[in-house]
């Protein structure tokens, strides 16, 4: 009897072990996302695994699938509704399924003032009215329009250069506490879901929480890298996203020789 009694306790500590998520096992999970509201389902939301950088988007029944792993964060966003931000636990990955609710945004809408160039009509006179300013122009990759950058090369390459022997420049700070979320930035580049969705997105939401940093943050970091105020502003996602990438290759091989 004590000897079955031993064996019965070792098969359910063997089932219970079992039952244990393994962290670095990946996993497919599933979800509906509704409006918090009216319950109806909500399509069309974004919804990307920071970790992973891999993407995915609810159907018109607000069901999504996305491949996960234990604590993984999952960031869910929709123009009108507030994003939300939900790690993955063991009992989801366990019952595969489960209900978001999305909460809508009171939106006010503000006055915008258009100041137009108080024209001539002289060719001679309105071509000293209208502001210039030289930028050199970048391609970038997946789009087919380029973008214009900085006042001139070489100040560019100075400010990153500076950058490598400043402990207190921001270009410093950023680049050497962030290296883990910039990584991310190759693999971001495979996944078509996330990129479709920057190439969309204008708020930088997405991209500060990609790098794990806050979006008053990017222009100061994009100004350092010497990219134009123009272009920081007008810029969507994608581009934005990339345009770091790039001011972290500079870097890197200018620190690194």
């Amino acid at each position: 009897m004590k000897y079955f009694a031993v064996f019965f306790f070792l098969v359910l500590s063997t089932i219970g072990f079992s039952q244990e998520i393994d962290s670095n096992i990946p996993h497919r999970v599933s979800g509906y996302i509704i409006n918090d509201n009216t319950k109806q389902p909500l399509s069309s939301v974004n919804v990307i695994n920071t970790n992973k950088v891999r993407g995915a988007t609810s159907d018109a029944k607000g069901y999504f699938e996305i491949d996960v792993q234990a604590n993984d964060t999952l960031h869910f966003s929709i123009l009108g509704f507030q994003s939300l931000r939900i790690r993955v636990t063991n009992d989801w990955i366990k019952n595969k399924v489960t209900r978001i609710q999305l909460t809508e945004k009171a939106i006010a809408l503000e006055e915008v003032v258009i100041a137009p160039f108080n024209l001539t009509g002289y060719l001679e006179i309105d071509s000293k009215l209208i502001p210039t300013k030289e930028n050199y122009r970048y391609s970038i990759s997946g789009l087919t329009q380029g973008y214009e950058a900085g006042e001139y090369a070489p100040n560019a390459f100075g400010k990153v250069l500076g950058s490598i022997f400043n402990p207190a420049d921001k270009l410093y700070s950023f680049f050497g506490k962030n290296g883990r979320e910039l990584k991310k930035l190759k693999e971001m580049k495979k996944d078509d879901t996330v990129r479709n969705l920057l190439e969309t997105k204008y708020d930088r939401e997405t991209v500060a929480v990609l790098l794990g940093i806050t979006k008053e943050e990017i222009p100061e970091i994009m100004q350092r890298c010497n990219y134009s105020d123009s272009f920081i502003q007008t810029a969507n996602d994608l581009q934005i996203m990339d345009a770091i990438s790039a001011c972290y290759e500079q870097y890197k091989v200018l620190k690194r020789n």
